[in-house]
């Protein structure tokens, strides 16, 4: 998923749903004060650094109440401002804004949170060679959009979901144990159903399980807690048996390790901090 590949279509219900949290059965408010096509304009500003991600939202947001909204985006996705940076000017009727602001606010300040915390730890490891990737610890419902917000980072996505890759995991593991399949067999056994075009990726807690992996053709293994000695040993032991086999590692990682541990010669840093704990952007809308 490209920064610009997000599908605003696609978002429609969830907008829509948002808007009617928020509205309710209307905005009394503004209903009682402001007149109906009264015009208005507003300016969303930065008011602290960061890396964009959710302007196309946005405006989406505004949009929905007002059609005829006129909304000058300053700022593409993916692209870096610093505080005091215009975003956006929005003009169009002042009810609609005034009922869109929040809403509209919450999707661009969360995303590009995201995108801010995932462009810091792209920097903190940078001329490395490893990739920083996203998890499946989303928002339910955002998924979509907290990785596109990612990828607006620097960061790359990880699987989307269950669904188009595999990822054996601890418990899968200890289930197979349990029906009396080693790791070596397990992996044998979905390589040979699902063939070589089907990404297959295996979770592996110390060096014995990363041998065993290593026994059979996962394309990735992932070090789950690993110390950095054990990441570089693991790394070692791909290169002399299987050099083409990626490395990834989760787990403790945060902005003063992450280059550390990239320096251990793995492929991919996976952290779910970057969806589930990215503080929201500090962005404001001012009517002019």
């Amino acid at each position: 998923m490209k920064p610009d590949d997000l599908k605003l279509d696609d978002l429609k219900m969830q907008i829509l749903s948002a808007l009617q949290e928020d509205l309710g059965a209307g905005d009394i408010t503004t209903d009682n004060i402001v007149a109906p096509q009264t015009p208005a304009r507003a300016e969303i500003i930065a008011k602290q650094d960061g890396t964009l991600a959710g302007i196309g939202v946005a405006e989406a947001v505004f949009r929905a109440l007002d059609p005829a909204v006129k909304f000058e985006a300053r700022k593409k996705d993916g692209e870096a401002f610093t505080a005091g940076d215009m975003l956006a000017v929005v003009e169009g009727e002042g009810a609609a804004l005034l009922k869109a602001e929040r809403t509209a606010l919450n999707f661009l300040q969360r995303l590009t949170g995201i995108a801010t915390l995932t462009h810091r730890f792209v920097e903190a490891m940078a001329d490395t060679g490893a990739k920083i990737l996203d998890t499946r610890k989303t928002t339910p419902g955002w998924r979509a959009l907290e990785k596109h917000a990612v990828k607006c980072g620097g960061g790359v996505n990880h699987r989307m979901g269950l669904y188009d890759a595999v990822l054996i995991k601890e418990n899968h593991i200890r289930m197979a144990a349990d029906a009396g399949r080693t790791i070596k067999q397990t992996l044998d056994a979905m390589r040979e159903k699902l063939g070589k075009e089907t990404f297959i990726e295996i979770e592996a807690r110390n060096l014995n399980e990363v041998a065993a992996c290593l026994s059979s053709t996962p394309d990735c293994i992932l070090l789950d807690n690993m110390s950095t000695a054990e990441m570089r040993q693991a790394v070692l032991m791909g290169r002399k048996t299987n050099d083409s086999v990626l490395f990834e590692t989760s787990g403790n990682v945060n902005l003063e390790t992450v280059a550390e541990i990239a320096g251990t010669g793995v492929h991919r840093i996976s952290i779910g901090a970057l969806t589930h704990s990215a503080p929201a952007a500090d962005i404001s809308l001012l009517f002019k």
